[in-house]
């Protein structure tokens, strides 16, 4: 259901030129909540705080928050549930087809969804209450994990049935991603959200390295179909957390403009904001030929390294230890200036270690270079999060972390697809697969840093510059809402006028 990186979020915007929201960096002062009646207080929108935190308090600021404490532990839970599902179903597609290119098609039907919904999902995030929404995406999830339990218990799958089922996943994180990492600041506020990122980023990647330890004892006593099986009832931590969460009363928005309107506002935003446009669009590249090397890790357990089912789950727990490491940096590091030059090292970084695990046939030294290139990966990503969310405007929040979403996750079915096809026609498993894998890596470190390269003046403008930048899009974006009140009302004096 979760897919990589940390889920982060925003508050609802409001809409009307005398309600644009003022930016906290500008005014010194944290956004606007609602009022509340002293019975339904949101406690951890204003926790009790005695200066800023110092030291190892630093690093897990967060956790003052009840509302953050709560999501933590529900989203540990399932997504422990959810790696245990990715292993199950890379090696139920695998032992079905015995085909690279199988593990791409079905890991590309899993995020084409996110191609065609995550931009109108981004509208619908700014107009529903996150919580209701989280709490559907987490029922339709809890669903789909046991019918896929059940088919593989009575020996009836299919491929076929593994990627219809993966397509309907990824319809449902397609409405999840977008509200998940929209929702976080309303449980943290913006005081804590770079160390909310980072947390998050250490959670996903601790249940990455617990997920995969757990289904190698479950897959070896009652196979793929346990590992589905638990993952559905993992859901339940995500539903009975939200659902004890206190929150402020949800504000609509005005909903008369139309989408597409909406739409057009983010990307007027990001086109006029260097540093958001070159992030966007190294994640494109990250999509398409980096991240997706993943999706070969069953040919690697199984036919390169000859590993089994032990070994792969011992490849996914490496790559998860190298990507909580790279949140630990991160979280270690939030506080520091000029984090964006973090990109002209994990870039190049991640490349070399990747070509290196490409062709390494000894298990030790295979696990060692995915902990690095996972590290380094996870910190481009939490990094390119942080940079993006410290300056998106409140009420565009969720209409560009849908663009951010989908210039990963998007482009995520295409780099699978053409990968595992690549490696399919390059010959057998344990030729082709190691032969596709150095292609895509290679033309992944030529395109970033060739990216990095020519727009480091774009990442290293001035907070001032960005700040004045938001404000202007502010301005903008509040005449633009005025003015149909304006037709309106002028409309309205000319009917007056002509009546009298």
């Amino acid at each position: 259901m979760h897919g990589g990186g940390s889920r982060t979020g925003g508050q609802e915007g409001r809409t009307g030129a005398e309600s644009v929201i003022r930016d906290p960096r500008l005014s010194g002062s944290p956004p606007q909540t609602p009022e509340k009646d002293p019975e339904n207080r949101n406690d951890d929108a204003r926790p009790e705080r005695r200066g800023p935190p110092r030291g190892l308090r630093a690093v897990v600021s967060s956790f003052r928050h009840r509302n953050f404490r709560l999501f933590f532990v529900g989203q540990l839970i399932s997504l422990v549930g959810t790696w245990m599902q990715n292993v199950a179903q890379g090696l139920l597609v695998f032992d079905l087809t015995h085909s690279a290119a199988w593990l791409g098609r079905v890991s590309a039907a899993g995020s084409l969804p996110m191609l065609f919904l995550t931009l109108y999902v981004g509208v619908v995030t700014d107009r529903r209450p996150k919580r209701a929404l989280l709490v559907l995406t987490a029922t339709a999830s809890m669903l789909l994990a046991f019918i896929l339990a059940a088919l593989a218990y009575t020996k009836t799958v299919t491929v076929w049935h593994v990627m219809v089922l993966a397509f309907l996943l990824g319809s449902v994180n397609a409405f999840d991603m977008p509200a998940r990492q929209a929702f976080v600041i309303e449980m943290v506020g913006r005081e804590d959200l770079m160390n909310c990122i980072a947390l998050n980023s250490a959670m996903f990647n601790g249940a990455r390295i617990a997920g995969p330890a757990v289904a190698a004892q479950v897959l070896l006593i009652t196979g793929v179909a346990g590992c589905f099986f638990v993952n559905g009832l993992s859901y339940i931590a995500v539903i009975v957390a939200l659902l004890l969460m206190r929150l402020p009363a949800f504000v609509a928005p005005d909903q008369s403009r139309p989408a597409l309107g909406q739409m057009r506002e983010a990307f007027i935003y990001i086109r006029q904001q260097p540093m958001t446009l070159t992030i966007i669009a190294l994640m494109v590249i990250g999509g398409l030929f980096g991240a997706p090397y993943q999706v070969l890790m069953p040919v690697y357990a199984r036919t390169i390294l000859k590993v089994g089912a032990r070994g792969y789950g011992q490849l996914l727990s490496a790559s998860g230890v190298g990507a909580l490491l790279g949140a630990i940096a991160v979280s270690l590091l939030a506080h520091r200036p000029h984090k964006e030059r973090l990109f002209f090292l994990t870039v190049p970084v991640f490349t070399v270690a990747s070509l290196a695990f490409t062709w390494s046939r000894w298990l030790p030294l295979s696990l060692a270079l995915l902990v690095v290139a996972s590290c380094m990966m996870m910190m481009q990503f939490a990094t390119a999060n942080t940079l993006i969310q410290t300056y998106v405007p409140d009420e565009l929040r969720g209409r560009v972390l849908s663009v951010y979403i989908l210039a990963f996750q998007g482009t995520w079915p295409f780099g699978s697809f053409q990968l595992g096809q690549i490696a399919q026609w390059m010959g057998r498993p344990e030729i082709g697969t190691p032969r596709a894998l150095t292609l895509s890596v290679t033309i992944y470190g030529l395109l970033a840093i060739s990216l990095l390269l020519a727009r480091r003046r774009a990442l290293a403008v001035t907070d001032g510059s960005r700040e004045s930048s938001v404000v202007s899009c502010r301005k903008r974006i509040a005449e633009r809402q005025a003015r149909p009140q304006e037709l309106t009302t002028n409309d309205n004096d000319s009917r007056q006028t002509t009546h009298d």
